[in-house]
């Protein structure tokens, strides 16, 4: 194998330096740092309920629809009264705020669970736009108040909403006596509930969820060379998928969710390479003297996108799922790398370098052009949320945070840690 050229380089420098575990699960904060002018005024009523609850939903429901920056909820002190039904509504009250829609609901006990009752209502037409019934228990109730979120949205904008998704990301730390300690995590979309899937102390990298949501497969270094693992998120089980001699990396799930690309240098030089999961036969899609990684499988199964130095410099090739001859598709800038597919499969985002920076790029892929979404120098990983309205990645090197920009530009997001390092975002497909 030819060693040479940066993108080998950043496949091990990514290796290094990325990610992190921590004695406890790292927990994600998120504020809005661009996009709440001109933001719609909603109010959100404290819902009724008897008695104390471990998750107030209507705080949950106004924090999910204010980091879209599309929103923007009136502070509890504003409201002028606190129905819990749409018939306990003066809608005059209401007018008088100036917000076009009014959020009503109670959590009622049903034995020892819930159900979480609302009502979205049309304060200037006086009128119900929606009303849910959502069950829930103790432990599911943040994500009822999720999907109360998800169903107000998608009324109100006409776009499927992803509060009740999760993400994916690896944290890096330093323990007690100094030595690295790297984690998997995922936690709810806006940070809460995490859960530590995998602690070591050797990198992990390259999380990325199963279309059922169920699984996570991710490369770890744990016995000192790269290996993928696909991982049950439920029952924690895991399964060693890949540990050829050399690179195993950067795997992505088909749509079917039956079969993994990854990049493997087992034939000498790093190369794109479908496994199916369950007999594990390998297809070779790419055999070049170039380095060929970072796969990413359309929408549609019938193709995937990759990264490839093979013109001199890393930039975005599309090949047949099937295997053949693969097409370039980049043509602006002088470096393209790390693309994934939007979940309509009519764009793709991706590392985009230009005059020293490395921002989040999105390119058409009918027109072929590019937009550049950021405006920080050193921005990675990108993931698309599976509504296709935000893209969330790792920025700022070593010390760095997640971000979440809008496929408009308009909308940004920071989601930090309280110490160490977080890389590696993946966000979640739908989880119904």
């Amino acid at each position: 194998m030819r060693v040479r050229r940066p993108l080998l380089q950043v496949l091990w420098a990514v290796a290094l330096l990325t990610t992190g575990a921590r004695d406890a699960a790292a927990v994600l904060t998120i504020r809005i740092t661009q996009g709440t002018e001109g933001a719609q005024p909603i109010a959100i009523v404290p819902f009724a309920v008897n008695g104390a609850l471990p998750v107030d939903v209507a705080e949950v429901v106004a924090a999910d629809l204010a980091r879209t920056g599309r929103f923007a909820p009136i502070p509890e002190s504003d409201l002028p009264a606190r129905p819990a039904e749409a018939s306990q509504v003066d809608f005059g009250d209401w007018r008088k705020l100036g917000t076009e829609n009014l959020v009503v609901g109670r959590v009622r006990p049903e034995g020892s669970a819930y159900s979480v009752e609302f009502h979205l209502l049309d304060v200037f037409k006086g009128q119900q736009l929606a009303g849910y019934a959502i069950p829930a228990r103790n432990d599911t109730l943040r994500r009822a108040a999720h999907k109360v979120a998800d169903l107000i949205y998608e009324k109100l904008t006409g776009e499927r909403g992803a509060f009740a998704t999760r993400v994916a990301y690896v944290t890096e730390s330093r323990g007690a006596t100094g030595n690295r300690r790297y984690s998997l995590e995922v936690a709810d979309s806006d940070g809460a509930s995490p859960h530590t899937v995998l602690e070591s102390g050797q990198p992990i990298l390259s999380p990325a969820w199963s279309p059922d949501g169920r699984r996570i497969a991710y490369v770890s270094f744990e016995d000192g060379g790269s290996a993928v693992y696909v991982q049950d998120l439920a029952s924690g089980r895991r399964e060693r998928v890949a540990s050829f001699e050399g690179i195993n990396s950067a795997p992505a799930w088909s749509p079917d969710g039956t079969r993994l690309a990854l990049t493997l240098s087992r034939d000498g030089n790093p190369d794109v390479y479908v496994l199916d999961i369950a007999t594990r036969q390998l297809l070779r899609l790419t055999d070049n003297p170039a380095i060929d990684t970072e796969p990413n499988w359309a929408p549609d199964g019938g193709s995937l996108v990759f990264t490839s130095d093979r013109g001199g410099k890393p930039q975005i090739y599309r090949v047949a799922s099937g295997g053949g001859a693969a097409r370039r598709i980049t043509f602006e800038g002088d470096y393209n790398a790390r693309a994934v597919h939007s979940p309509d499969g009519k764009r793709v985002a991706m590392i985009h370098g230009a005059r020293g920076s490395y921002r989040i790029g999105l390119l058409d892929l009918d027109t072929g052009a590019m937009r550049v979404l950021t405006e920080t120098r050193l921005d990675e990983s990108p993931s698309f949320s599976p509504n296709g309205s935000m893209v969330l990645y790792a920025s700022g090197g070593r010390g760095g945070t997640l971000e979440a920009v809008s496929v408009d530009g308009r909308v940004r997001q920071r989601l930090s840690v309280s110490s160490g390092t977080v890389r590696e975002p993946a966000w979640s497909p739908f989880l119904d």
